[in-house]
């Protein structure tokens, strides 16, 4: 990574410019002041969706998931316990397709939850079913050498 890296604020969407050597002591956004990671997968929509993974230095790993499936339920808590493993390396997300459609559809869901590794907007890997958090961080870390 070069001498600073550029993230998405998961909270009001501004792009900020972080110090990577910086990255490990709790960066803030520039416009909101709320922590750039908090350990938390992202909500992203459409309207969200390609600036985080084009504006971000970082890889961002996308959750494609609905509410009402049992796989996605069960995996919720251990995509969190990832999201806390992997920041700063890795920004995790969750994208709902019952509410965003367009996106499922975008990238060929077929099948969820499936994981999606993007790199500088563009798709590096991609994981359909559910995983315990350390498959994931396992799986996440794997795809990015």
């Amino acid at each position: 990574m070069s001498e600073s890296a550029m993230l998405v604020c998961p909270h009001c969407d501004v792009a900020n410019r972080v110090p990577s050597a910086r990255l490990n002591e709790g960066p803030k956004c520039g416009k909101c002041h709320r922590l750039l990671f908090d350990g938390q997968p992202v909500a992203l929509t459409s309207a969200s969706f390609q600036k985080h993974i084009s504006q971000s230095d970082i890889p961002v790993m996308i959750d494609f998931w609905a509410p009402w499936c049992g796989p996605c339920k069960i995996m919720a808590p251990q995509f969190a316990q990832a999201a806390a493993q992997l920041e700063p390396k890795v920004r995790l997300a969750k994208v709902n397709t019952d509410a965003e459609h367009t996106l499922g559809a975008q990238f060929g869901i077929r099948s969820i939850p499936t994981l999606v590794l993007f790199r500088q907007g563009h798709e590096v890997a991609r994981h359909p079913g559910a995983m315990n958090a350390a498959e994931i961080v396992r799986w996440t870390l794997g795809k990015m050498t």
